[in-house]
């Protein structure tokens, strides 16, 4: 007899709040990235450059199957974030956007930050409102 994990079925407004928390942290690392080179912070300029990655992190989101998960740090977070930074450069370097390798560096810590960081502290605040609850 065969078994199958049985994955819980994750709600549609988690799946749609975790995405547009992926999203976010793109845009942000954009807006960031803009506003350093003095490139400027005007809407259309922030999401062209954030484009890319974007792509990327979609493209994550379908690798990891990550609406079966999207809180989680693995798959999840880790196979987004990497996607975002790896598909991300190749999609700016096609489009001849820079790649210095000091961008590239910047890219993968900044947007791992970004990506992981905020299911860190989603968990962090799961945790703590549990603890309350049961307490």
């Amino acid at each position: 007899m065969k078994t199958s994990a049985i994955v819980p079925r994750q709600s549609t407004a988690s799946i749609v709040l975790a995405f547009a928390g992926d999203v976010a942290c793109v845009v942000l690392f954009a807006a960031i990235g803009r506003d350093t080179h003095e490139h400027g912070l005007d809407l259309p300029g922030i999401l062209l450059t954030a484009a890319p990655f974007a792509g990327g992190a979609a493209i994550g989101w379908l690798l990891s199957r990550a609406w079966r998960g999207p809180l989680a740090l693995w798959p999840a977070a880790v196979v987004i974030w990497l996607s975002a930074v790896a598909f991300g450069l190749l999609l700016r370097g096609l489009a001849g956007g820079g790649l210095a390798m000091s961008f590239q560096i910047v890219t993968l810590l900044v947007l791992g930050a970004l990506i992981v960081g905020w299911r860190l502290v989603a968990a962090l605040v799961m945790k703590i409102r549990k603890s309350r609850t049961v307490a």
